[in-house]
């Protein structure tokens, strides 16, 4: 059997998708920290244009941007980590006392309706004893085990945490040549269209990163004005904690509330303050799925607020958390190639000539009834 020139073109296409999604698959764990980096180059590299506009050298910008960024996660770092260390060991303490109090309040609730129930504070006091000092050992023996085998999560960690910032920054230092390079490998047929399709992306994606940004934003404020109408000492690092962490859909939220939780637990010993606490994050999950991720976030990338829940469920599903992770940008980018499949399939004879079949299918009925 002879093949056609386009069906060779297509087998060829075809072979080397296939031979780049073996290469990618045997290479994930090594090409993390490099895709890691990308995404960083990518995010700094409109800051480090401006500045090179104001006559900053390029190798000057990309380290101020860099070190810009990781200032602000080590402060968020040095804003929780005191309070988690602070409040993990007196946790032990004070739960048993809120327990009591519980116990004193809810056996005589349920024994009006002859129910015999109540927590056991003495097996939950040991559990916690078990739980926050208990485990040094087994924790201690299985980091020198690590140290000694030289998993893969211990290289994954220091190549995310030491190589990224490093790759990054010659990224940022050579970004223009490298675009024009995997330019160049575009076939010449293809190159506008192609170009059009990454422009078009790019706004989005720099939509998503301001939307997101916002959104960042106003959570915090939110969480950290809630806590502190609720009367919580530590409102403001763990509401700003909180709103930050918002950047890691469903993770950031469950670590915010349960430093909440303890903090409230530590403070009031009062199943109320705990209750109203539990309530400031509760209406927090709302807005923030309801109205403030849908209407900042989707509306800038052109997202309809039910697209973004449909996005974070379906890639959550297929990727799990880092399908949770990159939802929103992937989804963008998928938004900007269905609106050119659209405009293709709105200006392709398929659609043109079934319209105008349909509509000299429908002209003779509707003069039907005058004839």
């Amino acid at each position: 059997m002879t093949l056609t020139p386009q069906q060779i073109r297509t087998a060829a296409w075809v072979g080397i998708a296939v031979a780049v999604w073996l290469v990618l698959s045997l290479l994930a764990p090594v090409l993390m920290p490099f895709l890691l980096a990308g995404v960083l180059a990518y995010a700094l590299h409109p800051a480090v244009e401006r500045l090179h506009a104001r006559r900053v050298p390029r190798w000057l910008g990309a380290g101020v941007a860099l070190t810009l960024l990781m200032l602000v996660m080590l402060a968020v770092l040095l804003l929780i980590v005191p309070v988690i260390t602070k409040q993990v060991p007196l946790l032990k303490e004070q739960v048993p006392v809120l327990l009591d109090k519980l116990n004193e309040w809810l056996v005589p609730v349920l024994g009006r309706f002859g129910v015999e129930l109540q927590v056991d504070v003495a097996l939950v006091r040991g559990w916690l004893q078990k739980l926050i000092t208990g485990h040094e050992g087994e924790l201690l023996d299985g980091l020198l085990s690590s140290l000694r085998s030289g998993g893969s999560a211990l290289m994954a960690v220091a190549g995310n945490l030491v190589l990224a910032p490093i790759v990054a920054y010659y990224l940022l230092l050579d970004w223009a040549n490298l675009v024009e390079r995997a330019k160049g490998l575009i076939p010449p047929r293809w190159r506008e269209a192609v170009q059009g399709f990454l422009d078009e992306t790019d706004e989005v994606l720099g939509q998503y990163l301001r939307g997101q940004l916002l959104v960042m934003g106003v959570l915090a404020v939110f969480y950290t004005v809630g806590l502190a109408l609720v009367g919580l000492k530590l409102a403001l690092p763990i509401g700003v904690f909180t709103g930050l962490a918002v950047f890691i859909p469903y993770l950031g939220f469950g670590l915010g509330l349960v430093m909440a939780l303890l903090a409230a637990v530590l403070q009031f010993q009062a199943v109320l303050g705990v209750a109203l606490v539990g309530i400031v994050y509760a209406v927090g999950q709302v807005v923030e799925s309801m109205v403030v991720t849908p209407r900042l976030l989707g509306e800038r990338i052109g997202l309809h607020p039910i697209a973004v829940i449909f996005g974070l469920m379906a890639f959550g599903h297929l990727l799990g958390f880092v399908g949770v992770l990159i939802a929103l940008p992937a989804s963008a980018v998928l938004l900007v190639g269905i609106r050119r499949l659209k405009t293709r399939y709105l200006n392709s004879a398929l659609y043109l000539d079934g319209g105008a079949t349909a509509a000299t299918a429908v002209r003779p009925e509707a003069k039907e009834p005058h004839a």
